[in-house]
Parts: C-alpha cells; sequence; structure tokens
C-alpha cells in the first residue's frame, strides 16, 4: 500500500512537469481600456496645452543666491600701501552690469579711520566708476607685520532703482528688503618699496579717479554723465542754485 502510494505521488509530480505551458491570454475587450500617456502633438490637436514650468517657491527662492548686479575689480580685496602714521587711499572700479540703474553703497567695520569717496552713487546700465577708499594705517607694535593685526573690512551692497533718481543713503533704508550685498572687501596692504603688479595696479586706478574727479569739476552742457550721485551733479547744483537766487533778486528789485 505505502509502495503504491508513493507511486502515485511520484505519477502526479511527473504529470505537473509534462503540462503544456499557457500563452498569456490578449487582454479583454470588455473591460474599461488603458489609458496610455499621450504625446506632445496629440495633446495639442485635442486642444490640451501642455504643463508649464514649475514656479519656484518662496521658500526655495530665499535659499538661492542673489545675482550680482556690479562688477568690481579688485573682486575681493582692497590693497593699501603700508606707511605706518599716515592715511592712504585705496581704489576699486565698480561697474554696473545688469539693465537698470543700481545705487551702491559702502560700509565698514572701522568708519572712524575709513571714509569712501563716493561713499554711494547711482550707476546706469555699463557704466562705471573707480571709488577711492581712504584710511588711517596705525603704527604697528614691536615685531608685528603690516597684515597681522588688520581685521578692517569693507561690504559693498547694492539695490535697483527706477527712473532718474540721484544717490541719497535713504535708499537703502526705505528699500531695506530689496538689498543685495555684493561683496565683503578684506584690506590687505602693499609694502611700496617691493615693486608688485598689485602696486602697480593701485596707482593706475588712483591716477584714473584722480583723473575723472578733475573732469567733474568741469562738466560739459552736452556729455552724458558716468554715474548720478556725488560728485558730477555737485558743481551743477551749484550753479543752478545761483541762476534761480540771481533771478530771485531781479525779480525782487523789479517788484519795488
Amino acid at each position: 500500500m505505502a509502495s503504491a502510494a508513493a507511486a502515485g505521488k511520484n505519477t502526479k509530480v511527473f504529470g505537473l512537469f509534462k503540462l503544456p505551458f499557457r500563452k498569456p491570454s490578449p487582454p479583454s475587450t470588455s473591460g474599461s481600456p488603458i489609458n496610455l500617456p499621450q504625446s506632445h502633438s496629440q495633446r495639442q490637436s485635442q486642444g490640451q496645452n501642455p504643463p508649464g514650468p514649475r514656479k519656484v517657491s518662496t521658500v526655495v527662492r530665499s535659499f538661492l543666491p542673489t545675482p550680482r548686479r556690479l562688477k568690481l575689480d579688485p573682486a575681493k580685496r582692497l590693497y593699501f600701501p603700508y606707511e605706518p602714521g599716515k592715511q592712504v587711499r585705496s581704489a576699486i572700479k565698480i561697474k554696473n552690469t545688469s539693465k537698470s540703474l543700481v545705487a551702491f553703497k559702502f560700509q565698514t567695520t572701522s568708519p572712524k579711520s575709513c571714509f569712501m569717496r563716493p561713499p554711494g552713487a547711482v550707476l546706469a546700465p555699463g557704466k562705471s566708476i573707480i571709488a577711492t577708499v581712504f584710511k588711517f594705517v596705525e603704527p604697528p607694535e614691536k615685531n608685528e607685520k603690516p597684515n597681522q593685526r588688520n581685521k578692517v573690512k569693507f561690504k559693498i551692497m547694492s539695490l535697483k532703482v527706477k527712473g532718474d533718481m540721484e544717490y541719497k543713503p535713504e535708499l537703502f533704508e526705505e528699500q531695506s528688503d530689496q538689498i543685495a550685498k555684493e561683496q565683503i572687501l578684506q584690506v590687505v596692504f602693499l609694502d611700496v618699496g617691493r615693486p608688485t603688479a598689485a602696486l602697480e595696479k593701485l596707482k593706475r586706478q588712483l591716477a584714473e579717479a584722480d583723473a575723472a574727479a578733475e573732469a567733474s569739476k568741469k562738466p560739459a552742457k552736452d556729455a552724458d554723465p558716468q554715474f548720478i550721485g556725488e560728485g558730477l551733479v555737485v558743481d551743477e547744483w551749484k550753479e543752478r542754485r545761483e541762476r534761480y537766487l540771481a533771478q530771485q533778486n531781479a525779480g525782487s528789485v523789479e517788484s519795488i
């Protein structure tokens, strides 16, 4: 009996392996149709517009870096000649690389020993200016290197403005949420007795800044100013005021 049962089991197992493989049945047409993804041309023929680009959320946009509006030269440093006990100058070229009017402003961690000319201005698209930075160099302590105790930094900020607007510091207070931090500049001292490429470049930029300051004192009548703000508009403003006062005085004499 046991041998017969075992033989029966072997026959059943063998019979399973001898069953032919079934071919997959075709999909039934009576059920619900399968929705295949449509192509771009099919959506257009059916009057459906393709999905537009996803908008960047405000939270994600806050983490994105603000695009630069200004190009600085030098880009990350302010070079000063190392002359202890004297007031020295540095220079930096600032160019508006955007397509709109941009105001810029200097800030420093040492306002008592440093000041800028101009401290800020409004640049037209594509225009540039060479700003001059003044700093008093403190005498070093014993065995102190020129750049060892120097921790002064400068920050340049920018602000997009509309229309013909003259520079005023209140612009950055009124639109504080639109301010972009362009760059933080580290102060580096140069040895005046050792000629270097940085020192020669500094001399050229200072010469250009002095020449632009002299030229701004005699503005041409039809000349397009390089920037709107301190410098080029000062003398013109004085002339207009003098003409206005002269007209007022003439009018008061005639009325008498």
